[in-house]
């Protein structure tokens, strides 16, 4: 598989999302691990993951699937959302003395010496950003950090961020039916900067991959069953990009994820995107994505089905806005 770099950091021009096989599927443990060691057979470089995510236990997923492998790996994980005790949810914690724990818990449960992209998963609106990117920057000299990330900020804490140590990478959602980067200012932003984007959901949680479309289909633990795309007044608009979107992909002889994933690897070589499943087959076809060629008519098209919207999914009064870190 061909590589891309996340500024200096080189990865493969697609990574595996791996937040799925803890949300989306819970209780699927034995699989995973088989479907972690089939991306990396297939090229795929790049894991991404968080200590939130499963409350913990996706990050040993993760650990177990490097066990021999470490070195074909690049390992990126998060921290930011702190789960409070006794079932009680989840609070955003930037304080630094919070990110250093965080930093030596997620080294402890991937069973590595080092991290490779280390992401603040939500701003701390309660601690300067300065602050906890401080803390950050020690984990880099500490050698426990190779790289550092944000999720979901806007142009001007990336900024911040970026003053304090070099952003490696931002993630945030985006996908042919979610493509608020290209107007809320992120892309310019990195692309300014020198930053590479990763593309999470770049399937639109499953409504780009024929999976999910309906839910009750969902099992009763996937996180998506609290996703207002998935609520049934909304599913109408996703089911008609979709189809637009299949209309095209069988001209081009792929499936509609293939166009999907093809369609971002389009829009920049550095962009990343970071589809997710734990499905043999699904990995196999997001994999090869990045052998399909799409042409200019291909991508006016493409554009024409599902048409640029001010920081929407799809369109405002479908569905509402995409969230993103206010500056």
């Amino acid at each position: 598989m061909r590589l891309r770099r996340l500024r200096t950091l080189s990865v493969s021009a697609i990574g595996l999302g791996c937040m799925g096989l803890s949300e989306y599927h819970p209780g699927r443990d034995a699989k995973s691990t088989p479907a972690l060691h089939r991306a990396l057979d297939l090229g795929i470089t790049l894991l991404d993951t968080a200590d939130s995510y499963g409350d913990r236990v996706n990050e040993h997923l993760v650990g177990r699937a490097l066990a021999g492998r470490r070195d074909q790996v690049v390992v990126a994980t998060k921290f930011g959302v702190e789960r409070i005790p006794y079932g009680k949810g989840t609070r955003v914690n930037g304080r630094p003395d919070y990110v250093r724990a965080a930093c030596d818990a997620s080294l402890r449960r991937l069973g590595t010496d080092v991290i490779d992209l280390y992401y603040q998963h939500h701003v701390d609106p309660d601690v300067p950003l300065e602050e906890t990117w401080g803390a950050m920057a020690d984990l880099v000299a500490a050698g426990k950090v190779r790289h550092l990330g944000i999720v979901d900020a806007g142009p001007e804490m990336i900024r911040r961020a970026d003053a304090v140590h070099p952003v490696t990478a931002v993630q945030t959602e985006y996908s042919v039916g979610t493509r608020a980067p290209e107007v809320n200012g992120v892309l310019d932003t990195c692309r300014e900067l020198g930053i590479g984007l990763v593309a999470r959901s770049p399937l639109g949680r499953g409504l780009l991959a024929g999976t999910g479309r309906d839910l009750p289909g969902l099992a009763a633990r996937d996180i998506r069953r609290a996703d207002p795309r998935f609520a049934v007044g909304n599913l109408a608009a996703h089911r008609t990009l979709a189809d637009r979107l299949a209309s095209i992909a069988e001209v081009r002889g792929c499936t509609v994820a293939q166009l999907a994933i093809a369609w971002l690897l389009h829009q920049g070589f550095d962009i990343v995107p970071i589809p997710g499943t734990g499905l043999l087959h699904h990995l196999y076809d997001n994999a090869e994505a990045t052998t399909v060629f799409l042409d200019a008519i291909d991508l006016g098209t493409i554009d024409h089905a599902a048409p640029v919207t001010p920081a929407t999914w799809y369109t405002d009064e479908v569905v509402g806005r995409v969230p993103v870190v206010p500056c």
